[in-house]
């Protein structure tokens, strides 16, 4: 799959390209939208992105950690309020040895969740090692496949090491997560074709794509944020190219624009995130501002199953 396919996919008028994408969409996944918890257990990050809030100079945020026994109730408590997968997401923080990570994938395995784990950038063999201790799925977005555009945005780490941990992870077993920002300063039509290829060479399994959004404590807080318009083009290029890919409305695009965070549904997504993140600190993990609920585990269950039915498909 080629960028000249991914930009031919985006200069077509949306109606278009959205009518093709959902039609695929129904085709491959029917109208089921995939409800998926996630639990932010750290916001500690020795990373120093240009665009999140979590960066470890950000110097106004609160941090917090979760233990590990508190992870692993709570991964407990969503397998009982009816979730069947559970994304464990943090930011890169050595407080949290593989073995730890390891000991609460295999204690939260025990319930039958399908686990996904959101833990940055490590070495083949700890993947391995995660995934023999029973996780299945690991999301890593690379964010931008202009290698220049990455350089400027990620001191810390290299476009070439991104993609290879990709690769390990496809490699390794895992259901591979990729994704990638809109409108990040500096990125045009042809960058977001590299994204798609990208993701399309892998190839992955599911794609996380949504808009930037600025954070007052980054180097890109006077930017301008990305466009919805151009979130739902990608997301619905990315399901003509992954027809069997699970793509996710992203919480950024609610945040941008509410009025679009059901339309992406009609334009190839079919799942949710619903954060079980413990209230009390949900609102420190915040990579971008946003509005942070306040349900429970259960009331968050019921509230996301209602938006879904609202629009006419059916959670699962």
């Amino acid at each position: 799959m080629n960028e000249k396919t991914a930009r031919a996919l985006l200069s077509m008028e949306p109606a278009a390209l959205f009518k093709q994408a959902d039609e695929i969409r129904r085709q491959r996944k029917g109208d089921d939208v995939q409800v998926r918890a996630l639990l932010e257990f750290s916001n500690y990050c020795k990373r120093r992105c240009a665009y999140c809030g979590l960066r470890c100079e950000n110097r106004s945020l609160t941090r917090f950690r979760l233990s590990k026994e508190e992870i692993i109730d709570i991964g407990r408590q969503a397998h009982d309020a009816g979730y069947r997968t559970i994304v464990l997401q943090s930011g890169e923080d050595p407080f949290y040895t593989p073995e730890m990570i390891g000991k609460i994938v295999s204690e939260i395995a025990k319930t039958d969740i399908t686990i996904t784990l959101s833990c940055g950038e490590w070495n083949k063999d700890v993947y391995r090692y995660w995934h023999d201790c029973g996780a299945k799925r690991y999301l890593l977005k690379h964010e931008t496949a202009d290698p220049a555009l990455y350089r400027s945005l990620h001191p810390d780490s290299t476009f070439s090491e991104r993609v290879q941990c990709l690769y390990d992870l496809k490699e390794t077993g895992y259901e591979t997560g990729g994704g990638f920002m809109i409108g990040l300063p500096g990125q045009t039509v042809d960058t977001i074709a590299k994204d798609l290829a990208l993701i399309a060479s892998i190839p992955c399994d599911m794609a996380g794509i949504g808009p930037f959004l600025p954070h007052p404590q980054t180097p890109l807080r006077d930017a301008e944020a990305g466009s919805a318009e151009w979130t739902l083009r990608a997301v619905a290029a990315a399901r003509v190219l992954l027809p069997d890919a699970n793509l996710p409305a992203t919480t950024s695009l609610g945040v941008l624009d509410p009025t679009q965070k059901d339309h992406v549904f009609a334009c190839g997504a079919n799942v949710i995130m619903q954060k079980v993140t413990p209230v009390r600190v949900r609102a420190l993990y915040e990579i971008y501002p946003a509005n942070h609920q306040k349900a429970d585990i259960i009331e968050g269950r019921q509230a996301v199953e209602a938006q879904i039915r609202a629009f006419g498909r059916r959670p699962v």
